[in-house]
């Protein structure tokens, strides 16, 4: 039985490492805002709207131990998790957490280029982008440096580099079973 949550920052490739990684390993791949959205009907942006971030964050920790009973699957948390609530003490308790490490100058690169798409980003000007990543992992750094592994994500721009992370991540997790 495999059970593992991606944590980190939004960009820091939790989705795309995690689908690889569940692909390559026959694993069942969940995100977790995804999941949210797929069972409440609404979108994320549309849960904070109507009932803000305390709501979303209950909803957030309903749904997280809701997919933490599945097993051989690989869960993406969302940036946040963590930081709510015993989320993090309750993920390393039931799976092996991986912390994806990103230096903020290369969050920026891949935020830069999706932020259309990030509601929270789009009206962001280059220094205020930079300025809320620096803040936001100021703030959730204490969170993310309780998983269980740290594995740097910084090369996840080509199928190559995915590929190599799947299996730098593979051994990272294999290593530690021993």
């Amino acid at each position: 039985m495999k059970r593992i949550f991606l944590i980190g920052y939004m960009g820091s490739g939790k989705t795309t490492l995690g689908k690889a990684f569940a692909q390559q390993m026959d694993l069942q791949f969940i995100d977790l805002d995804w999941y949210i959205e797929e069972r409440i009907h609404k979108t994320v942006q549309e849960i904070f709207a109507e009932r803000g971030e305390e709501g979303f964050r209950e909803i957030e920790k309903n749904m997280l131990h809701e997919v933490s009973e599945f097993e051989n699957v690989i869960i993406a948390a969302g940036g946040g998790t963590p930081c709510f609530f015993d989320n993090v003490d309750y993920m390393n308790r039931m799976g092996d957490t991986v912390f994806l490490d990103v230096d903020p100058k290369v969050l920026f690169r891949r935020l830069k280029i999706a932020k259309a798409k990030r509601p929270l980003l789009a009206d962001k000007t280059d220094e205020e982008l930079m300025d809320v990543i620096t803040g936001a992992l100021e703030k959730r750094l204490p969170f993310y440096s309780r998983a269980k592994y740290r594995f740097n994500a910084e090369e996840l721009e080509s199928r190559e580099e995915v590929s190599d992370s799947v299996q730098r991540l593979k051994k990272l997790l294999d290593k530690n079973k021993l």
